[in-house]
């Protein structure tokens, strides 16, 4: 990471919103819900399916907490009443009470969780900071058992505790997305080193989908599509029982390849009123973004 992209960082607060938005209008598909379908239905004509994730982590109050889940109920509905067959929901739990009232929070996922599974959609419990590991796979895992079908959660190939974790999720059926992970831990409990990062997520890879598990592979290091690839060849699995996740905005030629190549592909589609705050948040979490977005508005107004 250069010396120009951490200044880059740690400077965006002060970025002014305009600025902001233009570094992150590619990831984000707007402020509503018709927006976000708008872009579901551009996916869905490349032969890709999409998570819609309303954005809103973080709150403060069980009251915002409350607007959260109505919004989660709402837009279930919406996706089973506008006919999106290959559309569901991600949701991080911070923005349903977790670090308020875990209690509740477990309460407010249920109520989505239950919503889903009335609609034969599914819900997938977004994973947050290792201060959230623990909770998030306490809820899930109370939640599977009830909806096996209609709840996932994430695991991320950046902590050193996720094989353990894999192999107590496997004791049942399980729905995993496996990511890298983008929050910077410190390195007694994360792996640092981006080649050690690679390689447990190709172990963690070989885990689950050897212990049964159904996964989505979520990357845009097409190295680690390559030996994702490689692992389903050898274990001679059928289409049905993984797919490949990325990021709305990120690599679209790579997307286009894994969908060519015959491959079923989900694209992580955030949106809503707080785009500002996950901007400044995920640009700072990710400084080499900040500063590719930041030389390209300088490239730009030359």
């Amino acid at each position: 990471m250069s010396v120009f992209d951490r200044l880059i960082s740690l400077s965006l607060p002060a970025v002014p919103k305009p600025i902001v938005g233009y570094f992150s209008r590619k990831y984000i598909a707007g402020v509503s819900v018709d927006d976000a379908f708008e872009t579901v239905r551009s996916l869905e004509r490349e032969g890709a399916m999409a998570t819609l994730d309303i954005l809103g982590e973080f709150i403060t109050t069980l009251d915002e907490a409350e607007v959260n889940t109505r919004a989660y109920l709402d837009l279930v509905a919406r996706i089973r009443g506008g006919g999106f067959q290959n559309a569901n929901v991600s949701v991080k739990l911070t923005a349903l009470g977790l670090q308020i009232d875990r209690e509740r929070c477990f309460v407010n996922t249920r109520r989505i969780v239950g919503a889903a599974c009335d609609a034969t959609n599914f819900v997938r419990i977004d994973m947050e900071d290792s201060g959230c590991t623990d909770a998030t796979l306490d809820i899930y895992d109370r939640l599977r058992g009830e909806f096996p079908r209609s709840v996932g959660t994430v695991l991320q190939s950046r902590l050193r505790r996720t094989s353990a974790d894999v192999a107590k999720l496997l004791e049942r059926p399980t729905n995993i997305r496996l990511c890298k992970g983008i929050y910077l831990e410190p390195r007694t409990i994360a792996y640092t080193d981006r080649t050690l990062i690679q390689r447990n997520f190709t172990a963690l890879l070989d885990q689950l989908l050897t212990g049964g598990a159904y996964v989505g592979i979520a990357t845009h290091d097409e190295l680690l599509v390559w030996e994702a690839v490689e692992i389903l060849r050898r274990l001679r699995l059928p289409r049905e029982r993984y797919e490949f996740q990325m990021l709305l905005g990120v690599d679209p030629e790579l997307r286009r390849i894994i969908l060519a190549e015959g491959h079923r592909l989900r694209v992580y589609v955030p949106f809503g009123e707080h785009w500002h705050a996950y901007s400044v948040r995920r640009l700072r979490e990710n400084p080499q973004i900040a500063g590719y977005a930041f030389k390209a508005l300088l490239h730009r107004g030359s």
